[in-house]
């Protein structure tokens, strides 16, 4: 099988089994996005969602958020991971949405990733859900997931990642692409134990087809 085969059929699968693919965090808008992608670092979506209407209520906006202090926001998230590094990172970066993009959240790579707590797969996943535009955020998940199907090669990296997905994914499926690889990581393709028996991408996946062999799964 070719690498465009490969592709090829991976696209076509989940556009039959999950043309309606999205992120799982609750939002609002760009704004509530953005707040919630910075505390799923290293975090549950289902714990971040939990925890993001306490503070969407008492903060609902960038000029209110920017305006909180470390005491009064810390309470509200002390269940998430990292929390002192991300209620400095929240704070830092509604003040400069206000200071310097006038409250508004920009939505280019570059821009997103001069704001606190923003690192390059958090732009990539502000730009793609919300604008759709064709960037690849790579997560544990896309990493994973990716490399065991031989979506990828050697890709040491979530940069090298990103850089194989994107130039081999067509363009108008990248931002779908990415929640495909993410949710089939965290139901289908998981860490330990992959759940292979129900996986309907086992015959393009070389995983499967390595392991398989020697029976461990």
């Amino acid at each position: 099988m070719t690498k465009q085969q490969r592709y090829q059929f991976f696209i076509d699968y989940f556009i039959a089994h999950a043309p309606n693919a999205e992120t799982e965090l609750v939002y609002d808008n760009p704004f509530h996005l953005l707040v919630a992608v910075i505390l799923s670092a290293q975090c549950t979506d289902k714990r971040v969602n939990i925890t993001t209407p306490a503070i969407f209520n008492r903060y609902p906006t960038v000029e209110t958020l920017s305006r909180a202090t470390f005491d009064d926001l810390f309470p509200l998230i002390k269940s998430i991971s990292y929390p002192n590094n991300k209620t400095k990172h929240l704070i830092g970066m509604s003040t400069m949405l206000v200071e310097k993009f006038s409250g508004k959240v920009p939505m280019t790579v570059d821009e997103l990733m001069l704001l606190p707590g923003v690192g390059r797969k958090t732009a990539n996943v502000i730009t793609s859900v919300i604008d759709d535009q064709p960037n690849m955020a790579v997560d544990t998940h896309v990493f994973r997931v990716s490399a065991r199907l031989g979506l990828t090669t050697n890709a040491k990296t979530p940069l090298a990642t990103e850089k194989q997905l994107v130039q081999n994914i067509p363009e108008q499926f990248i931002y779908k692409a990415h929640h495909w690889l993410i949710l089939h990581g965290r139901y289908i393709c998981v860490a330990r134990n992959p759940k292979c028996n129900i996986c309907g991408l086992k015959t393009i996946c070389k995983y499967y087809k390595k392991f398989k062999k020697s029976k461990k799964i």
